[in-house]
């Protein structure tokens, strides 16, 4: 296991991020927990030298931090280091949040504390509730040692709450795809333009970067046949500076061991050579699976039903992006849904792209109605 510096501690560069531990109903959302497989792979993680263990409160509805309590309380409480988070959404009441998870967790302390997912619709209730200087006084008595928080915000937002204080740390969604075609790359340099040391949550995108697709999966196996493909993506993480522990959600012990490999050694970090590569596989696998739409508009004049084309594309695309979907994305649109496409072919017509819009229309109409495509 690689190490890196944090003030006078070490922390292992690989992290146990414990949102998705194994299930008893695998693929079954909200299943229970399985005890003792979370166990056995956090037994294996101890084992190996992975000394920072992330969870939140509100993480399999509090049986998150139950379970790592369990299984990490046989150890010498100085053998590794807890995070977990406030969420003020979950639960307002911050003292008794707190209260509950030091039971939880089996310990007095937390080491590195954060408030739980920034956004632009809930900064200001962390910045007026007191949780803040509630959770400052907790780490003048040494029951945190470390305070921090973690974001989904905007940079806008993100530049706001980092202003705030002198944050300890921050978490932060980073991965190649991310940096390559959202605003991470900003994110980062925000935290990083103030000193605030990066914990790297999703760095395989919730496992979508672990399996790309053929092509993309072809390319990077014939540049190194041994490596999986998910440990591309932590493997360009280890280049990124201001970054101190990347999380992985494991929830077997082949991905532990899979990534022990991949975190045995500093002269596993991609070279410039293999960065360049992934990041082109990652622009062909964008490209594979979202629509080409420029948001020109040529399209939108013409269409008998009204409907704001490029819109749609773009939460078609979110879709693909994402690997999920929610008609709560179109209820600004009100009846202008795509089911009401005529599939006239007016739209296509006009598209400089040729991108054959009802056919989209259409996919998105099933979406709708199943949650699938086909």
């Amino acid at each position: 296991m690689i190490f890196k510096t944090f003030k006078d501690i070490k922390l292992s560069r690989l992290g146990m991020g414990n949102m998705r531990l194994p299930s008893t109903n695998p693929g079954v959302f909200g299943a229970p927990i399985d005890h003792q497989k979370s166990y056995e792979i956090i037994d294996l993680a101890m084992a190996n030298g992975i000394n920072y263990y992330d969870t939140a409160y509100v993480y399999n509805k509090g049986e998150s931090e139950v379970t790592v309590g369990e299984a990490l309380a046989k150890y010498p409480r100085d053998s590794y280091y807890l995070a977990t988070k406030f969420n003020y959404r979950a639960n307002p009441d911050y003292k008794a949040v707190f209260a509950q998870q030091l039971e939880r967790l089996q310990t007095d302390h937390i080491d590195f504390y954060l408030i739980h997912c920034l956004l632009d619709s809930n900064i200001d209730d962390y910045l007026t509730c007191g949780c803040i200087e509630y959770f400052e006084q907790m780490q003048k008595e040494g029951k945190i040692t470390y305070l921090g928080f973690s974001s989904h915000a905007s940079v806008e937002t993100l530049r706001r709450f980092a202003d705030v204080r002198k944050w300890d740390f921050a978490q932060l969604q980073v991965n190649y795809l991310d940096w390559e075609f959202k605003t991470t790359k900003e994110e980062y340099q925000v935290l990083t333009d103030r000193n605030i040391p990066i914990m790297v949550m999703e760095p395989v995108r919730g496992g979508r970067l672990s399996d790309l697709n053929s092509e993309c999966n072809a390319k990077l196996k014939a540049a190194q046949p041994d490596c999986s493909i998910s440990s591309w993506a932590f493997r360009w993480l280890m280049n990124q500076k201001n970054i101190l522990v990347i999380l992985s959600g494991m929830s077997t012990l082949e991905q532990v061991e899979d990534n022990l490999k991949t975190f045995s050694s500093e002269e596993n970090a991609l070279t410039p050579e293999q960065s360049e590569l992934l990041i082109n596989v990652a622009h062909e696998f964008k490209a594979s699976l979202t629509v080409p739409c420029t948001g020109c508009r040529y399209c939108t004049d013409g269409c008998p039903m009204g409907l704001e084309i490029p819109e749609l594309l773009s939460i078609y695309n979110k879709s693909k992006y994402d690997r999920h979907w929610n008609n709560a994305w179109l209820e600004k649109f009100g009846e202008k849904l795509p089911s009401t496409c005529i599939a006239c072919g007016n739209c296509t017509s006009h598209c400089p792209q040729g991108i054959d819009i009802p056919s989209y229309m259409a996919k998105m109409s099933k979406l709708m109605e199943t949650g699938k495509e086909d």
